[in-house]
């Protein structure tokens, strides 16, 4: 059976200081001393400067900047946090993506501090509240051409292959619901 990201994660960290010669505090330590303040920003000192591995490096900037869900705190809702404050408007949009995926089968949802991951096999979808009006839901669905509203995600996210842009629970419709079922059919 495949490991859930936090067992991969707890093997990382387990194995971190045989693979650099440094524990992941030592790491942290580090990437708090080269003084970047981006996600992107320590991945990359940690990648050239001190040779990790893009997987390590990565672990490390998440410790780092507190921004994995296991940092986060078990006690803190992470679905709630995102949609407090201004984007609190989006929380049915939400409830209707959630309930679509579910539609289509097993599934996990896995929220992280800014997004939540929708897994199977793989993850197949994630859903972010990116602006107070708006949430975007990433698609994996590899070959498939955008068109319309099923946009390449460019810039948005590198983890999909697609985005649609949702700002009311009305565009939660067919179409999304059939993109979704496809992604999580192809995870």
């Amino acid at each position: 059976m495949s490991k859930s990201p936090e067992e991969m994660a707890e093997a990382m960290i387990a194995n971190l200081k045989d693979k650099t010669g440094k524990s992941l505090e030592q790491w942290i330590a580090v990437a708090r001393k080269s003084g970047a303040a981006k996600h992107g920003e320590i991945v990359k000192i940690l990648k050239t400067s001190h040779g990790l591995t893009h997987g390590y490096a990565n672990l490390v900037a998440h410790k780092t900047l507190q921004s994995d869900a296991g940092s986060i705190g078990a006690t803190t809702d992470l679905v709630a946090a995102q949609y407090a404050g201004d984007k609190a408007a989006l929380k049915p949009i939400y409830g209707a993506l959630i309930k679509a995926a579910k539609s289509c089968g097993e599934m996990e949802v896995a929220p992280k501090k800014t997004y939540v991951s929708l897994r199977r096999s793989k993850q197949f979808a994630i859903i972010q509240p990116s602006t107070k009006t708006r949430i975007d839901l990433g698609l994996n669905m590899k070959g498939v051409a955008a068109k319309g509203r099923l946009e390449k995600s460019g810039s948005f996210n590198a983890m999909v292959s697609h985005r649609v842009r949702l700002e009311k629970t009305s565009d939660v419709d067919q179409d999304v619901k059939s993109w979704l079922k496809q992604a999580w059919s192809d995870a």
